[in-house]
């Protein structure tokens, strides 16, 4: 009668243990930067998520294709040690919607972001709701965009100060115009549960546009007041996205570890 009692206990010990890790949030996120910036404008919402227990990495897309951005978003989320939430901000949006499809990929974020169907570009996604105005690439001969100066507070980043204005638009990183042509061959938004932040002041893609997407992929939607860059200047808002994410993908054979 010991011997079944003891091991009554242990089976329910094994169950309420299965369970804990099945209803545990997972703990790796990936956060992939859009056109004209680089990661380093993640570090507040990395301060957020960190300090309420995930493990963070960012991807630092070189913008020189789309197939190299891809590539960069998968070296990163192969070095992850289990299943993560991938995250895109704007153009991150089209790199994650290609790079999704990793096996150890739970659940998509998409920040004020693009979200092509199979077939379609970045910039095909403006046919629906073209640009605000006051967004306007500047566009170089080598093929490289930068955004133009006197219209980049007011089409990027209106929301911040001046200062921190001046710092972005000083060191944006310039996109190859042709990682914004290439078109996707998978759209991970199909197969993978999506959460979207829609920017309501967004000056580089309309709050039009980015609700219709979010709609279109079925995605969970929260409205964030601020601009282009809500990431930036509302991190613990995109972190409290980021972490519902989290908290509300199922795990299982879906979302794995890589080899």
């Amino acid at each position: 009668m010991i011997k079944s009692l003891a091991i009554a206990v242990g089976a329910l010990t094994l169950s309420a243990t299965a369970a804990d890790a099945q209803s545990a949030p997972l703990r790796n996120i990936v956060l992939v930067h859009g056109a004209f910036a680089d990661g380093a404008g993640w570090r507040g919402v990395y301060d957020q998520l960190t300090s309420r227990g995930y493990k963070v990495s960012i991807v630092q897309n070189p913008l020189t294709s789309f197939e190299d951005d891809v590539a960069a978003t998968r070296r990163v989320l192969a070095r992850q040690d289990g299943p993560a939430i991938l995250v895109g901000h704007s153009y991150g949006g089209t790199v994650i919607t290609e790079a999704g499809d990793a096996a150890n990929v739970a659940g998509l974020v998409y920040v004020a972001a693009f979200a092509p169907e199979i077939g379609q570009s970045t910039l095909d996604q403006y046919a629906e709701v073209p640009p605000p105005p006051n967004f306007q690439p500047d566009v170089q001969p080598d093929g490289f965009a930068f955004l133009k100066t006197e219209k980049f507070k007011a089409g990027f980043a209106g929301d911040t100060d001046n200062a921190d204005a001046a710092f972005l638009r000083d060191s944006q990183v310039p996109i190859a115009m042709k990682a914004l042509e290439a078109k996707v061959t998978t759209a991970a938004w199909k197969t993978k549960p999506s959460w979207y932040v829609v920017a309501t002041e967004d000056g580089a893609i309309a709050p039009e546009l980015l609700r219709s997407t979010a709609d279109r992929i079925g995605a969970v939607t929260t409205e964030v007041k601020g601009s282009h860059v809500v990431f930036l200047t509302q991190p613990q808002a995109i972190a409290d996205v980021i972490e519902q994410a989290a908290k509300g993908v199922v795990l299982g054979d879906t979302a794995v570890a890589p080899n």
